[in-house]
């Protein structure tokens, strides 16, 4: 008997986008005047025509693999690879355009807040709800919701309609339901971004317990070190297709040398995006080295002072917002996470168009190599508006204050905090004896 739980052949997922004849900004009297226009429409049927151009767009394309039973699958890529929408895929959220899907199995999905319940039933009407979606009885359920409520942390809300919870309490419950319902296949996305540090390890604990206990695991994450820990295969999507699949290392290698191109920049700028006009989406336009004088800078030791300039676009104001910087090693271990908000507890907004923000490091903790940096800005502890894995390198050169015959490195250790050794005098030492 095959121990393949799925198995996908030849899978696509085509979109229709449609391009409007015009970019700006939409006022009222321009929704008075399309009113008047399509008024005149019916009024005279041969004046109205659309002639708004529109393409094909392939989130998926062609892609083919299978998953073992206990596999834990890695699915890795920058955004816009098909990450998500494989996984709905997966989930039948979201039909294939064409191609094949085998699952043995029941399947627990959670892709997004929210994923699956009813928004005017209380906490506990939609856990016996998801179970009988799983085909569970209501035996089997009972079984296991103390279990579920202690998990998820909203034993006082539980008789509250989910409408009214937070988008933490959402998760927290979605999770617990679907990891604690026992399916053979856990399905999860980014969503677990959205819950508390110590919740986000909560789950990923009890999804190396899945994964131990035979079940399988399809998880996407942008933080590869946490993928690299959890999972021991992997897909790595581009444009729609899969560039990689099999060992983690295999994929992660492969993903992280894809983001490896060389481009030249002014100096002390490590990323530049190529065209900013008619921008209409959040984006990280610039990001720029600045010594204390705030003057580029265009090299980096160990220990220096460091401002790290963010230029971004907006395309609308946000009352509540945050920008984030990750640096990581090259193998995907996250080493530092930096955030306006809530790590700094800055309170900022973002207005529509360009803005920036600086993070400051008074003394880099960074042994000499290469690092990865990752940028994005946010509704902290709700959304992301966008996230940027990778996008840029930090290159950091040896300081060897201590005039050694090894200055730090990343292949000893990445982080280099400053220190000394002392050697008590024997004296000393006796008196303790």
């Amino acid at each position: 008997m095959s121990d393949v739980v799925i198995r996908v052949d030849n899978l696509s997922k085509k979109y229709i986008i449609g391009h409007q004849n015009h970019e700006g900004y939409t006022a009222l009297r321009d929704v008075i005047a399309n009113k008047v226009k399509s008024l005149s429409n019916l009024i005279n049927p041969k004046t109205s025509k659309d002639n708004s151009p529109s393409e094909d767009f392939w989130a998926v394309k062609d892609v083919g693999f299978e998953v073992k039973q206990g596999d834990r699958v890695g699915i890795i890529g920058r955004n816009g690879a098909g990450k998500s929408t494989l996984l709905k895929i997966l989930s039948r959220i979201t039909e294939p355009t064409t191609g094949r899907i085998s699952i043995k199995g029941r399947v627990a999905s959670l892709l997004e807040v929210g994923t699956g319940f009813h928004g005017e039933l209380t906490g506990r009407e939609n856990i016996f709800l998801n179970g009988a979606i799983l085909g569970m009885s209501k035996a089997e359920i009972k079984h296991k919701f103390d279990e579920i409520v202690a998990f998820s942390e909203v034993e006082k809300f539980l008789d509250t309609p989910v409408k009214r919870y937070s988008s933490g309490m959402y998760v927290r419950l979605a999770f617990a339901v679907a990891a604690h319902l026992e399916p053979e296949i856990l399905i999860v996305d980014e969503v677990l971004a959205v819950g508390d540090t110590a919740f986000q390890q909560k789950c990923l604990g009890k999804m190396e317990e899945v994964g131990r206990e035979g079940r399988t695991v399809l998880f996407v994450s942008h933080n590869m070190g946490t993928i690299e820990k959890l999972c021991n295969q992997g897909l790595y999507l581009k444009s729609g297709k899969i560039q990689c699949s099999g060992k983690i290392e295999s994929c992660l290698n492969e993903y992280w040398q894809s983001l490896d191109h060389k481009v030249l920049y002014a100096p002390g700028t490590i990323y530049k995006l190529e065209s900013i006009n008619q921008l209409t989406k959040f984006s990280i336009v610039e990001i720029t080295l600045l010594d204390e004088q705030e003057f580029s800078k265009s090299v980096v030791r160990t220990w220096d002072y460091l401002r790290i300039r963010i230029r971004y676009f907006c395309p609308q104001p946000i009352p509540v917002a945050g920008v984030d910087i990750a640096i990581h090693t090259f193998s995907g271990s996250k080493l530092i996470h930096f955030s306006t908000k809530p790590l700094s507890g800055m309170e900022i907004s973002f207005t529509e168009g360009f803005a920036e923000a600086h993070c400051v490091i008074p003394r880099l903790p960074l042994a000499s190599g290469n690092y990865r940096l990752s940028v994005g800005l946010s509704i902290p502890m709700r959304q992301w508006l966008c996230w940027e894995e990778g996008i840029a390198t930090l290159e950091v050169k040896d300081k060897d204050v201590y005039n050694s015959l090894v200055p730090p490195d990343q292949n000893r250790t990445p982080i280099a905090i400053e220190h000394y050794w002392e050697i008590p005098e024997k004296t000393a030492l006796a008196t303790i004896n």
